[in-house]
């Protein structure tokens, strides 16, 4: 059974929020930080317990694997709609109609993007056996970012 919560906030954001309101779940947005909030806390007090098993040891570790995964998946969206924004009508059609995020790295226009950007972020020093997995993480963000520009702003073209 879901609890009704009130919330106080600034005017500023209070004139955001409606201006918005269409674009997100709040609901969602505010139970997805708070549930990372608490689980954030939860994880610290563990870390402290002189009782922590294995099992908990791995649940911990599992849950700060996904967050870091997560991290990937936001910083590349984030990098795609930025890039979305700035490039040709020609470049937006073509990634937001790819599937192949090898194949868009990869591509003569965008491979050089692509290096700077990876090396901005400092891919190279991840693990090795662990740096292709988070560029995937990356690449799924940053093509969601392109992906949701292009959606809001097709029919208006």
């Amino acid at each position: 059974m879901a609890q009704k919560v009130t919330l106080s906030i600034p005017d500023m954001l209070h004139e955001k929020l409606k201006e918005w309101r269409d674009s997100f779940n709040f609901s969602k947005m505010f139970q997805d930080a708070l549930t990372e909030a608490i689980q954030k806390k939860e994880e610290l007090a563990n870390r402290f317990s002189q009782d922590a098993e294995l099992p908990d040891i791995i649940h911990r570790l599992r849950q700060e694997k996904m967050a870091w995964e997560k991290k990937f998946y936001k910083i590349g969206k984030q990098e795609g709609d930025k890039w979305a924004r700035s490039v040709r009508y020609e470049d937006l059609l073509y990634v937001s109609n790819c599937s192949d995020t090898e194949g868009i790295m990869g591509h003569d226009s965008y491979k050089d993007y692509f290096a700077d950007l990876f090396q901005s972020f400092s891919v190279s020093d991840l693990p090795e056996n662990h740096r292709e997995h988070h560029i995937q993480q990356f690449m799924t963000g940053w093509c969601a970012g392109v992906k949701e520009f292009w959606n809001l702003v097709r029919e208006k073209i």
